[in-house]
Order: C-alpha cells, then sequence, then structure tokens
C-alpha cells in the first residue's frame, strides 16, 4: 500500500472522499485543499482517469522536520530518486508553503533540485536533465512552520485539463470545480440542466461526459506515472479497457441546455462539443439570459416527482472577472424577476465572488457553499424556486 495526497480545488474535498471510498481507497483523511488516502498502484491510475475533482494525485515519499535549507536538502538528499525515475527522465521542482519561516521559497526549491541531482551524480555518475516547462516528473514539497512533505506527481498536467475545450472565452472555469458545482447543486444524468451563460461550455462539457459515464481522463495523452519505475502499461491499459467497456450509450433526446448573449461564447460551446462527439447531448443557442424559459423535458414522464423540475447552474460575471459594477447592480434584480416568473419548482446555482448577489438579486440562497475558484473565493448560492415563496416580504405596518 502506498500513500497518496489528492489536491482539489478548496471547499470540494467532500466530494473527492466520496469519489475515493467508493473507489476503494482506505485511510482516507480530509484537509484543505485536498483529501489523503491509502491504497496500490492501480488505484492510484484509476483516479486520475476517472476522478472528476481531483486536481492533482501526489505520492507521499517523505516527512522530516526541517529547521533550515540545509535540514531540507539533507532529507531530499537521502531519497532513493534512481529508484523512482530513470537517469533520462527530465523533472523540476515545484515547492509551496503555509506559514514557512524561510525567507525564499525559490531558495528551498534550488536545494531540493541540488539534492536531486547530487543523489543521482553520487549513484550513477550523472544528473538527469531540468525541464521547467514541460517536466516528465514533477516533485512537489509542501512545507508548514516545521515539517517538509516531499512528493511525485502521478497526473502531470493538472487533471482539471480534459482536453475537451480546445475553444475558450474570457474567464474559462475549470472543469473539475464545474464537475463539483454539479454534484453540489444535486443534478445528475436525466434532470433538465441549463446554464444559461455557457462561456466556452464547461458546464455543459462535464454534464454531457457525465451522463455517458466517459472518464474525465480518456482524452489524455499522458500522466505523470506513466514516467516512474515501476508503472506497468499492460496493467494501465486492462484498467482503461475496462472504464471504456462501462461507457453508456445516449438515451433519448437532450436534456442539457446551454446559451450564452454573446455569439463568441456560443460558437465555442458548440465546438468543443462536437469536437469531444458530444453535441448530440446538448442543444445550445444565443439568447439573452433574461430572456431565458425553462426548457421541456425530453421525455415526458422522464424526471421523478421526487427530483427538482430543473437546475440551472450559472457563473456569472462578478467585477473580477469581466462586466461593470454597475451594470451587474442593473442585471440581478432582472434577473431575480426572470427567476421568480419563469423557474418555479427550479433550483438555481451561480457561482460569484460578489457578495451583492443575493441582496441584488431580491432571492433568498437555501444555501451558501464557500468555493475557490483559483485563489479568488467564492460563494455557490442554491437557489429553491418555489412558487410565490422566493419574495422578500414587505413588512407589516
Amino acid at each position: 500500500m502506498e500513500t497518496f495526497f489528492a489536491s482539489c480545488p478548496r471547499g470540494l474535498e467532500g466530494l473527492l472522499v466520496e469519489e475515493l471510498t467508493a473507489a476503494g481507497a482506505s485511510s482516507i483523511r480530509a484537509a484543505p485543499g485536498g483529501v489523503g488516502f491509502s491504497g496500490d498502484w492501480p488505484l492510484c491510475w484509476r483516479m486520475n482517469l476517472e476522478s472528476r475533482i481531483a486536481t492533482r494525485i501526489l505520492w507521499r515519499l517523505q516527512e522530516s522536520v526541517y529547521h533550515a535549507e540545509e535540514d531540507i536538502y539533507r532529507a531530499a538528499l537521502a531519497l532513493a530518486w534512481e529508484k523512482h525515475f530513470d537517469l533520462s527522465r527530465t523533472f523540476r521542482v515545484e515547492t509551496t508553503a503555509i506559514r514557512a519561516p524561510l525567507k525564499s521559497l525559490d531558495f528551498v526549491t534550488l536545494r531540493i533540485k541540488d539534492a536531486v541531482c547530487d543523489r543521482f551524480r553520487a549513484r550513477l555518475g550523472e544528473r538527469p536533465s531540468i525541464d521547467t516547462h514541460a517536466p516528465e516528473v514533477r516533485i512537489h514539497a509542501f512545507l508548514t512552520q516545521q515539517h517538509c512533505t516531499l512528493y511525485l506527481d502521478t497526473s502531470g498536467a493538472p487533471l482539471w485539463q480534459r482536453g475537451l475545450r480546445h475553444a475558450n472565452v474570457d474567464a474559462p472555469l475549470k472543469e473539475n470545480l464545474a464537475a463539483g458545482i454539479l454534484k453540489l447543486s444535486g443534478w445528475r444524468p436525466g434532470i433538465p440542466l441549463l446554464d444559461p451563460m455557457c462561456g466556452s461550455g464547461t458546464f455543459a462539457l462535464e454534464a454531457a461526459a457525465m451522463t455517458l459515464g466517459r472518464p474525465p481522463g480518456l482524452e489524455r495523452v499522458r500522466f505523470g506515472f506513466e514516467a516512474l519505475n515501476g508503472f506497468v502499461p499492460e496493467r494501465w491499459q486492462a484498467l482503461r479497457n475496462a472504464a471504456l467497456a462501462n461507457i453508456r450509450e445516449a438515451a433519448g433526446p437532450p436534456c442539457i441546455f446551454a446559451s450564452d448573449i454573446d455569439m463568441r461564447a456560443v460558437r465555442a460551446t458548440r465546438r468543443n462539443l462536437e469536437d469531444a462527439g458530444l453535441d448530440h447531448l446538448v442543444r445550445v443557442e444565443r439568447r439573452d439570459i433574461l430572456a431565458c424559459r425553462p426548457p421541456e423535458p425530453a421525455v415526458p414522464g422522464s424526471v421523478p416527482d421526487s427530483v427538482p423540475t430543473g437546475i440551472l447552474v450559472a457563473n456569472p460575471p462578478y467585477g473580477e472577472r469581466i462586466g461593470d459594477l454597475n451594470h451587474l447592480a442593473e442585471l440581478y434584480p432582472a434577473l431575480g424577476s426572470t427567476l421568480k416568473r419563469h423557474f418555479a419548482g427550479w433550483t438555481a446555482c451561480f457561482l460569484t465572488a460578489d457578495t451583492r448577489f443575493p441582496k441584488l438579486l431580491r432571492l433568498s440562497p437555501k444555501r451558501r457553499t464557500p468555493l475557490f475558484n483559483g485563489a479568488l473565493e467564492c460563494r455557490l448560492y442554491e437557489i429553491r424556486m418555489v412558487a410565490g415563496s422566493c419574495r422578500r416580504q414587505s413588512p407589516t405596518r
């Protein structure tokens, strides 16, 4: 059994715990920004292929106490790097920290790099090459006030890079954050889904792939674990083939809908869906969000009475991204009126960093979930659109 750490957008740790539990991981421990777990290598490979929430899967090598940079150098020098990857592989070192007392993380990174190279020279007479842009092997160091943990990255490029989104517009949402929002919203295949501010179509792409049970890592060219010693291509191919065999056929007409007022966004979404072979699952059109109306269910009676009529998800502009704050202050009340008039029975979920959003929308969220869009702290506001019950009541005179 090996020990791993799966990183994810902050706020989605609970969903990642659910994925790891379902996959059969053990010793699962949630922490801010990720989840530690234990398992064998096939489990690691499978999580890289199938996790919709994880950003990276890191293999934990060592944790040591340090007081100065040289303590970290000595700890890194003691690791048998030559057993983990070949001399011919390029590598890079990345260092992150929380409240570390050291003056320069760049210097820590340099000393770890020196330790790896010195270890190879001492054992093999040569050192591997550095590649800071597209390394085959990534070494991660994480520092707290007293401890340094060293990892090898089994993912390579971040797992949110599905390889499906070739056309982008302004400020695209990362795919694993979009997948997490869909799960938090309560959406599942078969429930009508509408994204009225679709941008490059991230929500639609994720929902369509989830509808088919298509593994999010299926289109990736390479994973980091393929460059590590001990990788068994035959076992990996068998695991991948098993995942392919579980992909379902689409049943019935589309029940995923995407729209945007910007024709560039509509074109980008259509292109991305077509390139991914998912365009038959999503209906895309140009429309102002204020003119949006609930789509009819794909198949009458296909949605059980126990689930919402439909789910609306959106990542609206919020100043830091695009749009003028004054314009948004005019848009939100009108959006609230549209929801009240036309979306009774729906659940609306909005991701925004604009703390004015619920007040300006004039609707009361049932739930406010803190989420991080990169380094930006946001809230996912969940609003249940029950006819006649969402308007703020005027005080009795």
